[in-house]
């Protein structure tokens, strides 16, 4: 082993994989706000704990996600201190094709750490560490994949069989087992060998390019015609759409992992997650003496082995046992803690009854802050918006409904038709029908409004943007 000492140093670039609609953890997570950005463990999001492990590596990152999600992934790089590129796919195809247009972004000797966006992995400097091990073996044309240690016979995750050692210190790879039940997985743990597959791996991007290359040329070819006519917008790098859409949607693991003949293990043994399941989701909290865990504004009492997650309001759970209760404004989940696996059928069924929550969160992102519709009624609409400093919605007109604006915190700056008129706290502005208005924050604190539509329609597809300082041609504010 030798050999690992007299490799010269190559640059890591971490690329994190932001898509993924996460409706196992409804209601909470949502496909217009996946798992990946919801603040879960102590105010930080996981896509913003994974950049800032990642940045014991690298601050230099590659992100690839969706267009919907852009300024979410942008937002949460700044968070974590960390620069680079977000490529913008045009649609979901699937890790294979995620990967393959990060490795042609990517300079080819680079070795590139792909990671998924919403893991938790507590111990950052045990993660570096564990992703240094697998360098040479990387660098020697390897495909690394970092296995964990199993603490179960789990059938929610699949497994990595770790043969012998490698010269480089990493391990051979005997091959991959998809979910398997129970008995197979029992049987799994008890050769001592079997790692599960985190979906985490380091190699260069000429090692993943030849590979893809080897086994899967169809996506290669469409990833390459996509990226040659790509357009970058800042730090937004955006694949030509016809072509990255004919793509085939495969994951990586049967394009090319269950294939390729040089693929290397190195074991991760610190804490893990994937964060997949409200049972996931509670295990990550310290219980109380009778099991329960209680976040947020949340009560136990007779209860046992019972999650609440209350943020907004006071939720009692008396006399309970093994329950989930999960609450948010405009939804509320109650599940026994043994059929957590079926709310994913539970959202698409929603989803088939056209309930808007099954995507839809009450309180909805924007690229300049946020707006909350606190009340809907006939012809009118309440909503509470929130602005980040230095941040303004575009220039833009509604058909078919006036708006009043109350300040209650911060400075607006308003345009409204040929004037502008500076609001502070408790002062307020009338937008009639048809006349040109934009808001901004020309301040140094959040500024928050609250706004009363009235109209005969109060959708949001009621806007003519005149101009937009985020790329915007139509749709939301």
């Amino acid at each position: 082993m030798n050999n690992k000492q007299n490799l010269p140093e190559v640059p890591i670039i971490p690329v994190i994989l932001c898509g993924g609609s996460g409706t196992r953890l409804w209601p909470l997570s949502r496909k217009s706000f996946p798992k990946q950005f919801v603040p879960l463990i102590k105010g930080k999001s996981l896509l913003e704990l994974t950049l800032e492990r990642v940045s014991f590596l690298s601050k230099d990152t590659i992100c690839v996600s969706s267009e919907e999600h852009r300024f979410l992934v942008a937002q949460a790089m700044q968070a974590a201190g960390v620069h680079g590129s977000v490529l913008l796919e045009p649609v979901a195809r699937n890790t294979a094709a995620a990967m393959a247009i990060a490795a042609i972004l990517a300079p080819p000797e680079a070795l590139l750490l792909f990671c998924p966006s919403d893991h938790h992995i507590p111990d950052a400097a045990a993660f570096a560490q564990t992703v240094r091990r697998g360098c040479p073996a990387a660098q020697a044309g390897a495909i690394v994949t970092f296995g964990i240690s199993p603490s179960f016979p789990s059938t929610a995750y699949g497994y990595i069989r770790q043969g012998d050692i490698r010269p480089d210190g990493s391990f051979s790879v005997q091959g991959f087992t998809e979910k398997p039940a129970l008995d197979k997985a029992q049987a799994l743990l008890l050769t001592g060998r079997a790692l599960w597959n985190g979906g985490i791996f380091l190699c260069s991007a000429a090692t993943l390019l030849g590979a893809l290359e080897d086994h899967a040329p169809d996506i290669l070819q469409a990833c390459r015609q996509a990226m040659a006519a790509a357009t970058r917008d800042g730090q937004f790098v955006r694949p030509q759409a016809a072509a990255f859409a004919a793509c085939r949607s495969e994951s990586i693991d049967y394009a090319v992992m269950e294939h390729h003949p040089n693929v290397a293990v190195v074991p991760f043994t610190s804490a893990w997650s994937d964060v997949g399941s409200w049972n996931a989701v509670a295990e990550l909290s310290t219980p109380d003496a009778q099991g329960n865990r209680i976040h947020g504004q949340g009560l136990a009492l007779d209860a046992h082995n019972t999650f609440v997650h209350a943020p907004h309001r006071p939720v009692v759970a008396l006399g309970t046992h093994d329950l989930l209760i999960v609450d948010t404004p405009d939804a509320l989940l109650v599940a026994h803690s043994s059929q957590v696996e079926q709310v994913k059928q539970v959202v698409a069924r929603l989803d088939a009854d056209k309930v808007a929550q099954s995507v839809r969160h009450r309180k909805v992102a924007r690229p300049w802050g946020t707006y909350d519709s606190v009340d809907v009624g006939e012809r009118h609409q309440v909503k509470r918006i929130s602005v980040r400093p230095g941040a303004k919605l575009s220039l833009q007109m509604h058909h078919h409904r006036a708006e009043h604006w109350i300040v209650v915190k911060g400075t607006a700056l308003v345009t409204r038709g040929d004037e502008q008129v500076l609001l502070t706290e408790n002062q307020s502005t009338y937008i009639p029908l048809g006349v040109t208005h934009r808001l901004e924050n020309p301040g140094k604190t959040d500024l928050e409004i609250i706004e009363v539509q009235s109209g005969s329609y109060l959708g949001e597809d009621d806007i003519v943007r005149f101009e937009d300082s985020y790329g915007r041609d139509t749709g939301n504010a």
